[in-house]
C-alpha cells in the first residue's frame, strides 16, 4: 500500500467504480470475469461488424461494381487506420498494465499523451486529402473503381480520423471495465447511421458517397461523446493538460508495443489490397464476392475479436499486478470459447449460406444468380478455415497482446498475408485451371496454417512464461 500511495503521489485516483472493477479483475472468478468483460465486447464487434455488412448490401443495391469499389477502397482505408487502431491496442495495453499494477498517476499521464498522439496523426491525415486520386493510383486502385469511389474515400478519410480518437476511447474504456457502456454507445451509433444510410440509399437513390457521408455522422456523434466522457471529472481515467508527458517512461513503452501493431495492421491490409488486385484477375466481381465473403464470415471473426480484446485486457491487468498463474488461465478459458464459438458459427453460417448471400445479390439491375454462387463457392472454402482455426488464434493473440509480445503477432499475421496467402493465390493462378474459387481456398489454407504456426509460437512462449516468471507461478 505504501508503493501505492508513492506512485500515485500527484492525486490520480481511481473511481470507486473502477478500484471495484481492478479487484474483480485480479481476484473475481475467471470465467465470470471474462465474460463480464468480453460477451459486451463480442456483442459490440457483431454489431459492429453487421453495420458493415449492411453497408455493403446497401452498396450492392447501387451495382456490383459499386460493391467492389467498397470492398476495395475500405482496404485502403484499413491501411491509414491501422495507425489510430494499433496505438489504441498497444497503448492500452499498458494503460491496463499501469492500472493493474496501481500505478493511476501513470494511467493519466498515458491516457492524456495518447488522446494528443492521436490528435498529430490526425493532422498528417488530414494533408492527404488533395492527393487522394494520386494515391489511389499509387496503390493500384482500378480506373473504374477510381471513377466511383473516389469522393467516397476522400470522405472516409474524415471519417478515419474520427475513428483514430474513438478507437483509442474504447480502448480506454474496454481497460476500465466498461464494456456495457462500449455496447449502448455504438448501438446508437449503428442505428443512427443505418438509418441515414437507409435514407440516401433508398430514400434519394444516392450513390456511395452518401454511404460515407452517414459513416462520418455517426462518428462524429461517439467523437462527441468521447470528449464528453473523457474530460468529465478528475480520476486517473479523465484527460488533463497537465498530464501530457512526452518523456520516454510515458511515451516509449505505448510506442514500443504499438509500433508493431501498426506495421501488423498496415501490412495485413496492403496484403488483403494486393490480393484484391489479383483477385481482379478472375474479374472485377470477384473482388465484390471476397469481400462479401469475408464479411459474412467476420460475423463470427468479429465476435471472437471480441473476445481477444477483452481477453488481452484481463491478461495485462494480472501481468501488471503479478498474478502470472491467472493470466495463462485466462489464455486457455479463452481457447475453450473461442473454438466453441467458432465451430456453432460455422454450422449456422453455412445452413444459411443461401439466404444471407441472395440480400447481397441484388441491385437495382436484379437479382444476379452467378454473383451469388460465386458468393456461396468463395464462402464455403473461407469459412472452413476461418471460423475455428481463427478462433483458435484468436486466443493466441490474447496472450501475446496481453504479455506485450507484439513483435510476435506481427509476425504471425506477416506470414498469414506475405508467406500464406499471397504467394498461395498466385501458385494457382498460375498452375491450376482453378477459377474464382482460387481466392476461397487462399483464405482458408491461409488461416490454417497461421493458426497453426501461432500455436508453435504459444508454446514456446508459455514455456518462456513459466521460466521467467517460475517464483509467481
Amino acid at each position: 500500500m505504501a508503493a501505492e500511495n508513492n506512485i500515485n503521489s500527484s492525486g490520480s485516483e481511481l473511481s470507486e467504480k473502477d478500484k471495484k472493477f481492478r479487484d474483480f479483475a485480479l481476484n473475481g472468478n475467471l470465467w465470470k470475469v471474462i465474460f463480464y468483460v468480453c460477451i459486451p465486447l463480442s456483442v459490440f464487434q457483431l454489431i459492429n461488424h453487421l453495420f458493415n455488412i449492411l453497408d455493403t448490401m446497401m452498396a450492392s443495391h447501387v451495382s456490383a461494381i459499386a460493391v467492389s469499389a467498397v470492398a476495395y477502397l475500405s482496404q485502403l482505408q484499413n491501411m491509414i487506420s491501422a495507425v489510430g487502431t494499433g496505438l489504441a491496442v498497444g497503448s492500452s495495453l499498458k494503460i491496463s498494465e499501469a492500472y493493474g499494477a496501481g500505478d493511476y498517476d501513470m494511467v493519466k499521464k498515458r491516457l492524456s499523451t495518447l488522446i494528443t498522439i492521436c490528435g498529430i496523426c490526425s493532422a498528417v491525415v488530414l494533408c492527404m486529402l488533395p492527393f487522394t486520386p494520386m494515391l489511389l493510383r499509387v496503390c493500384g486502385t482500378p480506373e473504374d473503381f477510381i471513377n466511383v469511389g473516389t469522393k467516397y474515400f476522400i470522405i472516409t478519410l474524415f471519417s478515419t480520423v474520427l475513428s483514430f480518437f474513438n478507437n483509442v476511447y474504447i480502448a480506454i474504456e474496454r481497460s476500465r471495465g466498461n464494456s456495457k457502456r462500449i455496447l449502448r454507445l455504438n448501438m446508437f451509433v449503428i442505428i443512427l447511421k443505418l438509418s441515414i444510410t437507409a435514407y440516401f440509399i433508398y430514400g434519394l437513390n444516392a450513390d456511395i458517397t452518401m454511404i460515407a457521408v452517414a459513416s462520418v455522422i455517426s462518428q462524429a456523434f461517439l467523437f462527441v461523446m468521447a470528449i464528453h466522457n473523457l474530460c468529465s471529472g478528475n480520476d486517473a481515467f479523465t484527460f488533463s493538460f497537465k498530464s501530457i508527458r512526452f518523456k520516454k517512461n510515458v511515451v516509449n513503452p505505448m510506442l514500443n508495443l504499438s509500433f508493431p501493431v501498426i506495421v501488423e495492421k498496415v501490412a495485413f491490409a496492403m496484403g488483403k489490397t494486393v490480393i484484391n488486385s489479383m483477385s481482379k484477375n478472375y474479374g472485377s466481381v470477384t473482388v465484390g464476392a471476397l469481400g462479401i465473403s469475408n464479411n459474412i464470415n467476420g460475423i463470427t471473426t468479429q465476435m471472437q475479436n471480441g473476445f481477444q480484446d477483452g481477453g488481452a485486457s484481463i491478461i495485462s491487468q494480472n501481468r501488471g499486478a503479478g498474478n502470472i498463474k491467472r493470466a495463462l488461465g485466462t489464455f486457455w478459458r479463452l481457447v475453450i470459447i473461442e473454438a466453441s464459438l467458432g465451430l456453432i458459427m460455422y454450422i449456422i453460417l453455412n445452413i444459411f449460406a443461401g439466404p444471407i448471400t441472395y440480400l447481397f445479390a441484388n441491385s437495382q439491375d436484379g437479382y444476379n444468380v452467378e454473383f451469388q454462387n460465386m458468393i456461396i463457392k468463395v464462402f464455403r472454402y473461407d469459412s472452413l478455415g476461418g471460423c475455428v482455426p481463427l478462433g483458435i488464434n484468436a486466443a493466441v493473440m490474447a496472450l501475446l497482446f496481453g504479455f506485450g509480445k507484439t513483435k510476435l503477432t506481427l509476425f504471425c499475421n506477416f506470414c498469414r498475408v506475405f508467406v500464406f496467402r499471397i504467394p498461395i493465390l498466385w501458385a494457382l493462378q498460375n498452375f491450376t485451371t482453378l477459377g474464382s474459387e482460387s481466392v476461397g481456398i487462399v483464405m482458408c489454407l491461409s488461416n490454417i496454417l497461421t493458426t497453426i504456426l501461432s500455436c508453435i509460437v504459444a508454446f514456446f512462449v508459455i514455456r518462456n512464461i513459466k521460466k521467467d516468471y517460475k517464483e509467481m507461478i
